[in-house]
């Protein structure tokens, strides 16, 4: 069963090619501001909506500490329910892009175990880059490996697997 799973989140991820409107910059972004640095310190190593490049997941994952989102928030939807977010975040300093999906804590709360597929679509090279997979999972916050694709044109991609049922997915817009 769990190859049937990822064989669908691969497909998933392929489907998302297709998907991403709008064009801006991939490799480029003014970095944090003095706020959303200010924000992060604060919140240590927690995990936070907006996405903190300084949580233990964001450390794990190797996600440096400069990181800040680029491009607008994209969102995973189950039928008429929001689960979670997608975004998609640059490090001026390591020049490198991250994926980052956070789960809604009411889809949590319904204690739902689900396969999570984060990472950086690169539509250069048509794959999922920095590709991170968990399986039966609860967690709320997901960072994507880092991805070299700053020269590339790029979104941040999410995909969310529920046993027995569609997955459900969601793509930040296309920065070239």
């Amino acid at each position: 069963m769990r190859r049937k799973h990822m064989m669908v989140v691969a497909v998933a991820g392929a489907a998302l090619s297709l998907l991403g409107t709008g064009v801006a910059s991939a490799g480029t972004g003014p970095g944090q501001t003095a706020q959303q640095r200010s924000a992060n310190e604060a919140a240590g190593a927690a995990g936070t909506e907006a996405g903190n490049p300084l949580s233990a997941v964001a450390t794990a994952a190797g996600v440096c500490s400069d990181a800040a989102q680029i491009g607008a928030t994209e969102y995973v939807w189950r039928g008429t329910e929001k689960i979670a977010s997608v975004k998609q975040f640059y490090s001026p300093n390591c020049d490198e892009n991250y994926a980052y999906v956070w789960a809604w804590k009411s889809f949590l709360d319904k204690n739902i175990t689900f396969d999570l597929t984060v990472g950086v679509w690169s539509f250069n090279r048509n794959v999922l880059v920095g590709r991170k997979d968990v399986f039966d999972t609860h967690a709320q916050e997901f960072w994507s490996n880092a991805a070299k694709t700053a020269d590339e044109c790029t979104s941040g991609d999410g995909a969310i697997s529920i046993l027995n049922e569609a997955t459900y997915t969601a793509r930040t817009e296309k920065r070239c």
